[in-house]
């Protein structure tokens, strides 16, 4: 299941687009189905079967009638894992390269429909 979600940036490109990091409780969770919605000028990220709103972000004019016009957005997602991801301590350098190991992360970019409230 989903543990938390941030809204790093919005921007406008084509359409509305947001770029979300969404940390994970386990790395079997396979469940992540995201509704977006609007209310006001506040763009809220759900998931779908649960009402609560687990990130809101307040958009400007500009960003609130590319996302009237379009009906969508754009999400650019980073999956990250609690006990995966995360400030590492020590670095664990490969010795074959004398650099340091890097965690893979999962990225995902999808076109959403956006409700209005």
């Amino acid at each position: 299941m989903v543990d938390t979600i941030e809204i790093s940036r919005v921007n406008i490109r084509d359409s509305l687009s947001v770029d979300l990091s969404v940390w994970m409780d386990n790395p079997d969770d396979w469940q992540f189905q995201p509704t977006l919605s609007v209310a006001g000028n506040t763009f809220s990220v759900s998931i779908k079967g649960n009402s609560e709103k687990l990130a809101t972000i307040e958009l400007d004019d500009e960003q609130l009638e590319a996302v009237q016009r379009d009906r969508t957005a754009e999400l650019r997602i980073k999956f990250q894992v609690h006990g995966m991801h995360g400030r590492l301590k020590d670095i664990q350098p490969i010795i074959a390269d004398g650099k340091a190991k890097k965690l893979a992360t999962a990225n995902w970019k999808t076109q959403q429909p956006v409700t209005f409230e």
